[in-house]
């Protein structure tokens, strides 16, 4: 899957990059059609849990969207990632109702 990565206000290191699309080709596992992946980086002023994650994912037919915020870019990526997921599953379910 191809996948491309935005760091808002920052330079991503490697080492969270390779994180980041490792976890995202497992998904590829639950549906292989996903055509690619935006990943938002953006780090806020508020609080400790201050790293935001935003996945878009482009899907024949639909496009699955996750936003989640915590405390790391890795935990805030796991949450993202499990919550596509979830989205995969519900979309492969209406797709092979139809």
């Amino acid at each position: 899957m191809k996948v491309q990565i935005q760091s808002v206000h920052f330079d991503a290191d490697q080492k969270l990059i390779d994180f980041i699309q490792k976890k995202l080709d497992k998904l590829d596992t639950f549906y292989d059609r996903t055509i690619d992946a935006e990943v938002i980086l953006r780090v806020n002023n508020e609080g400790i849990e201050n790293k935001t994650v935003e996945i878009k994912l482009n899907v024949p037919g639909d496009q699955l969207f996750a936003e989640k915020t915590n405390g790391s870019f890795e935990a805030a990526t796991d949450h993202c990632t499990e919550a596509l997921r979830r989205q995969i599953k519900k979309h492969k379910e209406k797709s092979l109702a139809h």
